[in-house]
């Protein structure tokens, strides 16, 4: 049986749309006209495909079998007839990329844009969130790369093996505890003991507090501390502010305050004990064959990584004054 892929792309616009009035307007048709050819596919299939629950269109299972497998088809094809234009060897099309914020907003962009100088057909989706959720985008296939920290604790939360994907680091980042000059001055004036520290106020951008309590773990193998936290805030800006006003101290990636912290705003608080590094990676998945743009850009993204700009913010070079 041969179907009309005219009533396949309309169905997908129903179903992705979840509505026969907005499909019709996407595809510029009349909504008697979309009703109508959905109901030849229905009946061209002995089945129907949606059904409606309180006047809300609702996919039936058939419905949803049916997008499920056409979906993928329809959603790549643009790329798909664009890349007949170009030789097997040029990158060009849509890369999805999943980032932590931070990571999205400081550095994601100047690797984006470095690599469409070179590649001006290649588009890019960026998505930002937490580590488990880019995880599950990726399972999902919603995404084509998620850099990840603490990449194998966030594998264990998902109850996933890292079997299932590829994983290269790309950089280290450290750990650090900071305060403002300010701060410094009046309340640590260099006792960096635990007892004088845990007694401070603390800043965190964790509800649960993680990132505070590793330190003094790592640092000074104290379990179970109760910091006085007084102020939460998700948004490392608005963390730093606080710090730079001086109402206590933040745990925060180096890379992240590294500016700050030359000119002196900052000051970290350091032991006898190195701090702890985290590892940044990027990860795809395991079974799934890139394309020559995704193989090009893995390259450029660990390339850019690994400059010794890049190094030198995360504080694995000696600093050079004259980085911008």
């Amino acid at each position: 049986m041969q179907h009309d892929l005219n009533r396949l792309r309309i169905f997908y616009n129903i179903y992705r749309l979840n509505s026969v009035s907005n499909a019709a307007r996407k595809l510029n048709l009349s909504q008697p006209a979309v009703s109508q050819h959905l109901k030849k596919l229905e009946k061209e299939l002995k089945v129907p495909l949606f059904t409606r629950i309180h006047k809300k269109l609702v996919p039936t299972s058939a419905g949803r079998q049916l997008y499920d497998t056409i979906e993928p088809f329809l959603t790549g094809l643009p790329d798909i007839l664009q890349g007949l234009r170009y030789p097997a060897d040029t990158p060009y099309g849509l890369v999805r990329i999943g980032v932590p914020y931070e990571f999205g907003r400081a550095y994601l962009p100047d690797i984006c844009h470095s690599f469409r100088v070179k590649y001006p057909e290649v588009r890019f989706s960026i998505r930002l969130g937490e580590p488990l959720s880019l995880l599950k985008l990726l399972h999902e296939g919603e995404i084509d790369f998620a850099v990840i920290d603490l990449v194998l604790a966030t594998m264990q939360l998902m109850g996933g093996s890292a079997d299932f994907y590829s994983i290269d680091s790309m950089i280290d980042e450290e750990l650090t505890l900071i305060c403002s000059r300010e701060y410094y001055d009046k309340e640590i004036n260099g006792d960096h003991s635990y007892e004088n520290l845990i007694e401070k106020e603390f800043i965190s951008d964790e509800h649960d507090d993680m990132f505070l309590k590793h330190w003094f773990l790592h640092h000074f193998k104290k379990r179970n501390i109760r910091p006085n936290v007084v102020l939460t805030v998700e948004s490392h800006q608005a963390n730093l502010r606080c710090v730079k006003l001086g109402m206590g101290l933040t745990t925060t990636s180096s890379h992240m305050v590294w500016k700050e912290i030359r000119s002196g705003l900052i000051v970290p608080i350091t032991t006898g004990t190195p701090n702890a590094i985290n590892t940044i990676s990027l990860v795809e998945l395991q079974d799934r064959i890139p394309t020559i743009t995704e193989k090009t850009f893995h390259t450029h993204i660990m390339e850019s990584m690994q400059h010794d700009t890049m190094l030198r913010r995360f504080n694995i070079l000696p600093q050079n004054p004259n980085i911008s």
